[in-house]
C-alpha cells in the first residue's frame, strides 16, 4: 500500500480521534442511592386548610413554585408574601444576577456567529528617504490616506470550544435561575415562619395577660381578706410576688414580640420603624394544612437548590471540552473590503477598491505544561460540584425526614397538651372554690394557678412550632404544592 494511499485512510480517523480527545464528555447524571419512600411518612390525609384537598405539583425545577401559602387560609400572610416578593432586596439581587448571567449566555453565543463591523478613518504619515530607496538627505513628502472598510472574523469551530463554552454559559444561567427561585422560595418561607412567630407569641401574650389578670384579682381579694384580718400578710406578699412575675414574663414576651415585627419589617423591604403589625393571636382554630411528602425522588427535581447543584455540574463539565479544546489548532477567517485613496472624495470610487481575505490557523506548541494544568483543574471543579450536589441531595433528604419527624412529634405533645389543658383547668376551678370555701390555702391554689399558666402556654408555643415546622416542610420539599383540588 502506498504511503499516499495509507494517509488518505488513516487521515478520517486521526480527525475523528483528535474530535473525541478534545470535546466536553457527556454529561453523567451523578447515580446517588434513593429510598423508596421517606421514614418518617405516614400516609398523611392531604387536606387543606379549607378543607380542600391538596394537589401534588408536577416533578419539574422550572416550573411555578406555586402559592403554597393559600392553603394556611390567612389573607394576611397572603398579602405579606405577595409585598414581599415586589419589595424584598435580597430577592432584587438575585433578580439582577439572572439577567447578568443571561446576558453572559448571550455573549457566549455571538460567538458562534460571523463577526462584522466597519473602520473608516485617515492616516497621514511620511516615510523615510531609505525605506523608499532615495539618496540620504531627499527630500520625502508627507502623505494623507483615507480608508472605509467593512470587515468581516469568523472562528471555525473545528474542536468544540465555541460549543462548550456555550454550554457551559447556558448551564450557568440555569443554575443562577434555579439560585433564583431557591431565594423566593426561602423569602416566601421566612414571610410565612417569621409571621406564625409573631402570631404565636401574640397567643403568648394574651395568656400571659389574662394570668395577670387573675393575678390582679387574686391581689385584690388576698388584700381584702388581709384588712379583715382573715388571712395574714405571707398570703399577700405571696399575691403580689405572683403578680409583679406575671407581668415581669409579659414584658419580656414583648420585647420577642418586636424582635419578630422587625425582621418581618425586613423581609418586607420595609424601614422597621415604618412597620407595625397588629395583634392577631394564632388560636386553636387555626388549622394547619397536611403535607404531602410525595416520592423520595421527585424531591431531586422539585428543589431549586439542588437543580442549581445540578447546573453547576453540568456548566463544570462543560469547560473540561472548554479546556481540552485549548490543546488542539484554532482556525479563524479575516476578510475585509472597502475603498482607499488619498482623497476621501475618491475612498467609495471603484478605482480604491481593496480588499482582503486570509485564514489563521494557530495552535500552542509550548506552553510550560498551562493548557494541562488547565484541563486539570477543569476535571478537578467538575469533581468539586458533583461533591456538592451529592452532599446538597443528603441535605435535602435530612430536611424532609427532620420536619416529618418534627411534625409527627408535635402532633403527639399537642395531643398531650391538650389533654393537659382541660385537667389543668379542672383542677384550679376545684382550688378556686376550696380556697373560697376555706378548705385549702393559698399555697394550693397558686400552685393549681401556676400550672394552668404553664400548660397553656406550652400549648400556644407547640401551636405556633407546629406553623412554622409546617412551612419547614414545605420549603424542604422545594414548594410547587397547590390547595387547588385535582
Amino acid at each position: 500500500m502506498s504511503t499516499q494511499h495509507l494517509a488518505k485512510r488513516v487521515a478520517p480517523l486521526l480527525a475523528a480521534l483528535l474530535l473525541v480527545a478534545c470535546a466536553a464528555p457527556e454529561f453523567k447524571q451523578p447515580q446517588m442511592e434513593l429510598p423508596v419512600a421517606f421514614k418518617e411518612a405516614r400516609q398523611p390525609v392531604q387536606t387543606a386548610a379549607d378543607g380542600s384537598r391538596w394537589k401534588q405539583g408536577q416533578p419539574a425545577e422550572q416550573q411555578a413554585r406555586g402559592e403554597w401559602w393559600l392553603a394556611f387560609n390567612d389573607p394576611a400572610l397572603n398579602e405579606l408574601v405577595a409585598e414581599a416578593g415586589k419589595a424584598n432586596a435580597n430577592l432584587a439581587v438575585a433578580a439582577a444576577r439572572v439577567r447578568q448571567a443571561r446576558a453572559i449566555a448571550g455573549i457566549a453565543e455571538a460567538e458562534r456567529m460571523p463577526q462584522v463591523g466597519v473602520n473608516v478613518g485617515a492616516r497621514r504619515s511620511r516615510a523615510s528617504a531609505q525605506s523608499l530607496g532615495l539618496p540620504e538627505g531627499a527630500q520625502v513628502a508627507a502623505a494623507t490616506s483615507y480608508q472605509a472598510n467593512l470587515t468581516a472574523s469568523y472562528e471555525v469551530d473545528l474542536f468544540g470550544r465555541v460549543a462548550s463554552n456555550v454550554s457551559a454559559a447556558r448551564a450557568d444561567a440555569a443554575a443562577v435561575e434555579a439560585t433564583f427561585r431557591s431565594v423566593l422560595l426561602a423569602l416566601q418561607a421566612d414571610v410565612a415562619q417569621t409571621y406564625f412567630r409573631l402570631r404565636a407569641t401574640d397567643a403568648e401574650l394574651a395568656t400571659l395577660e389574662h394570668t395577670v389578670r387573675l393575678r390582679e384579682e387574686s391581689v385584690h381579694v388576698n388584700q381584702r381578706r388581709y384588712d379583715l384580718g382573715d388571712i395574714g400578710e405571707f398570703d399577700l406578699a405571696r399575691a403580689r410576688t405572683e403578680l409583679a412575675t406575671a407581668r415581669a414574663e409579659a414584658i419580656g414576651l414583648q420585647r420577642q414580640r418586636v424582635g419578630n415585627e422587625h425582621a418581618l419589617a425586613v423581609l418586607l423591604g420595609k424601614p422597621a420603624a415604618n412597620f407595625t403589625a397588629g395583634v392577631s393571636p394564632l388560636l386553636d382554630s387555626a388549622l394547619m394544612p397536611v403535607v404531602p411528602a410525595g416520592l423520595p425522588s421527585a424531591l431531586l427535581e422539585r428543589r431549586p437548590d439542588i437543580a442549581s447543584a445540578q447546573r453547576t455540574m453540568m456548566a463544570a463539565n462543560a469547560r473540561t471540552g472548554v479546556a481540552r479544546a485549548a490543546m488542539f489548532p484554532a482556525l479563524a477567517l479575516n476578510a475585509s473590503g472597502g475603498g482607499q485613496s488619498d482623497s476621501f472624495a475618491d475612498v467609495f470610487k471603484w478605482s480604491s477598491r481593496s480588499w482582503l481575505l486570509g485564514a489563521l490557523l494557530s495552535m500552542p506548541v509550548i506552553d510550560g505544561g498551562r493548557n494541562k494544568a488547565a484541563i486539570a483543574r477543569s476535571e478537578a471543579a467538575l469533581d468539586e460540584s458533583v461533591g456538592v450536589y451529592r452532599q446538597s441531595v443528603l441535605a435535602a433528604f435530612a430536611e424532609v425526614e427532620d420536619n416529618l419527624a418534627g411534625l409527627r412529634i408535635l402532633a403527639g405533645q399537642g395531643a398531650q397538651i391538650d389533654a393537659a389543658v382541660v385537667s389543668a383547668r379542672r383542677s384550679a376551678e376545684l382550688a378556686q372554690k376550696l380556697y373560697a370555701a376555706g378548705r385549702s390555702g393559698y399555697l394550693d391554689l397558686l400552685d393549681a394557678q401556676r400550672n394552668l399558666a404553664s400548660v397553656e402556654r406550652s400549648a400556644v408555643q407547640l401551636r405556633g412550632e407546629r406553623a412554622v415546622t409546617t412551612v419547614a416542610l414545605i420549603r424542604s420539599l422545594g414548594g410547587g404544592w397547590s390547595s387547588n383540588g385535582p
